[in-house]
């Protein structure tokens, strides 16, 4: 049961666009906006990029990134598949 209330104005221009697209949906207004605005708020959070290491946390993270890469055979194969749209996949 939703009982947090997210209040909002808006140009009426823009209700009506989210309107429409909500309706494409099959969806109400709240739904299509709770929708949208949980999607960019996670994207948000999976993009930042900073975090903090302690010195010892910070060199095994950089022994890490500077080994050697590990031969992969699947990711070797995968790299090998022409592409579909490439000319010299047929």
């Amino acid at each position: 049961m939703r009982d947090a209330a997210i209040n909002l104005r808006a140009l009426p221009e823009q209700r009506d666009l989210i309107d429409h697209a909500a309706s494409l949906l099959g969806k109400n207004r709240s739904d299509f906006m709770l929708e949208a605005a949980c999607d960019r708020a996670q994207a948000v959070l999976l993009d930042q990029v900073l975090f903090s290491l302690d010195a010892d946390k910070f060199k095994q993270f950089t022994a890490l990134l500077d080994a050697p890469v590990a031969p992969n055979p699947g990711l070797e194969r995968l790299m090998a598949v022409k592409a579909p749209w490439s000319a010299d996949a047929a």
